[in-house]
């Protein structure tokens, strides 16, 4: 039966860096995996965790799948809005959504998700733990 509550939305906003643009002055398509991934770790940090936390509790959520539209883009100076929020989450792996948006026209510039396992520090995949699972929602 699929899950129909209601998913917990968090947002992070911040201009786009220099570095960040490509030689046409637009954010590089590959920077868009770094904003989902500050998007993840501030919702992490939203909820009362982080990455250190897990690696503290011996375990690891490395990336498995990642998948990006790109309909919009932004350019340095501009500011972006990730839109952060668990898709899907089970025994021994979570799904982030994520959508990045024009902050001030709400319009969605690029969407996608990154899947990810739990794994011990050996690398071996391993059932998620009770207390992350709660976390996660």
């Amino acid at each position: 039966m699929p899950d129909s509550s209601p998913k917990t939305v968090l947002e992070t906003e911040f201009p786009v860096r220099y570095a960040e643009t490509d030689a046409m002055g637009v954010v590089h398509h590959a920077n868009y995996l770094v904003y989902f991934e500050e998007g993840r770790s501030q919702y992490m940090r939203d909820l009362g965790s982080n990455y250190a936390e897990v690696e503290a509790s011996g375990y690891q959520l490395p990336v498995t799948e990642a998948q990006l539209r790109y309909v919009g883009s932004r350019c340095y100076g501009d500011k972006i809005r990730v839109r952060t929020w668990v898709e899907e989450n089970l025994s021994r792996r979570v799904t982030f959504r994520y959508e990045v948006v024009d902050p001030d026209s709400g319009n969605v510039l690029v969407t996608g998700y990154t899947r990810h396992v739990w794994t011990d520090t050996a690398g071996r995949v391993t059932r998620v733990p009770d207390s992350w699972k709660r976390i996660f929602g």
